[in-house]
């Protein structure tokens, strides 16, 4: 069967990274995946999917005007390679690939992958006025299932809630227990706790409170450091407030990685501080490598950490009490490895990449009449 996954860019966002996560455990023999996609400065994953063996079509549009603009050109490529089932992912994409659908006759599958409150007002509203044209709608969480059937009248049998998964083969201290401790951590690795995350500088993430909360941590423990792995519009207020905040040298930012894990290998603590958030691969990858997490239940977080057993959850105006169960960490090893390997079983048990991928073949099939 032929797959066609459609997505608005492949810069190293949490959905976009899904791609080749999912590529990689498919059932390969009886499924062959192709990718397009529209920004073509943001295509670092279209390399990872190439690696993979995969057809990468760049469709070459800067904005949502001029990637609309390009449904003719996505409705004969997928055509051509003769496409069962195209599966769309985020807003615009989905529009195009839902008007790609009726014009071709290929189903059509969607994966939310935020609430629609969160979106631009037009993109939320061509997003739910072509919602019901998908033979199959996917809801990355519970979450944003909800909020879906808070906004039409699909109810809730039309969604199904699909969480995201971790290849926790893939994403284990053991798997890359031959890398090198990243250099630039190599004197701090094992001397000094280590508090990361990994993200896209995003306003959503709120990295302003991030570094408050770093901050304040440090005065009381210089046996701190930091890392924030990613990049962003938001780096440059983010290298300001390092330096306003007496941070300098006290954290580290690698910048965009293709290779988060001997980062995450080398944190003993994992930091979120989001408004809002899907269901963050990123955290999920860092539960997966053993390390407790500390963070706002924003959105689809409280679905994966179970508040006192993985980490530990605030609510999202609350951000501030979240100094507290980090001090409980940075003071207790113990407690830092005990909650750790509570996070990775739990990935392992509920969250598994393979648990997705086999019910993602499960829905090609049925949308596809297989």
């Amino acid at each position: 069967m032929k797959v066609y996954q459609l997505i608005k860019s492949l810069g190293r966002g949490g959905a976009e990274m899904l791609l080749p996560e999912t590529l990689r455990v498919h059932d390969r023999a009886a499924f062959d995946f192709r990718y397009g996609y529209f920004l073509p400065h943001k295509g670092q994953v279209a390399e990872d999917l190439r690696e993979l063996g995969a057809t990468v079509d760049c469709f070459d549009a800067v904005n949502n005007a001029k990637i609309l603009a390009r449904v003719r050109t996505v409705a004969a490529t997928v055509e051509d390679w003769g496409a069962d089932v195209i599966h769309c992912h985020l807003p615009i994409a989905g529009v195009v690939g839902r008007i790609v659908g009726k014009m071709t006759g290929i189903p059509v599958v969607y994966t939310e992958h935020n609430t629609q409150e969160r979106y631009h007002f037009l993109t939320r509203k061509l997003n739910l006025a072509t919602l019901p044209w998908n033979r199959r709608i996917v809801a990355c969480s519970d979450d944003v299932k909800r909020s879906i059937v808070e906004h039409t009248n699909l109810g809730d049998a039309g969604v199904l809630s699909l969480q995201n998964g971790v290849n926790t083969d893939r994403f284990s201290p053991q798997a890359i227990a031959d890398l090198p401790v990243p250099e630039a951590l190599r004197d701090i690795a094992g001397t000094k706790t280590i508090v990361g995350t990994v993200c896209v500088f995003r306003t959503q993430k709120r990295l302003h409170h991030w570094l408050e909360l770093a901050a304040n941590l440090y005065r009381r423990n210089p046996n701190l450091h930091f890392v924030i792995v990613g990049d962003g519009p938001e780096e440059e207020n983010l290298r300001r407030q390092i330096d306003e905040t007496g941070l300098s040298g006290a954290c580290t930012l690698p910048g965009r990685l293709s290779e988060v894990r001997p980062w995450l290998r080398a944190m003993d603590v994992y930091l979120m501080t989001s408004a809002f958030e899907g269901l963050p691969i990123a955290m999920m990858e860092a539960m997966s490598m053993g390390l407790p997490v500390v963070a706002t239940s924003a959105g689809g977080i409280a679905e994966a950490v179970r508040h006192g057993q993985d980490g530990y959850l605030r609510p999202v105006d609350d951000w501030k009490a979240l100094e507290g169960d980090l001090q409980r960490l940075i003071d207790g090893p113990e407690l830092r490895a005990a909650t750790g390997a509570r996070a990775r079983q739990r990935i392992i048990d509920a969250f598994s990449i393979r648990r997705m991928t086999v019910k993602l073949e499960e829905v090609y099939r049925e949308t596809a009449g297989q």
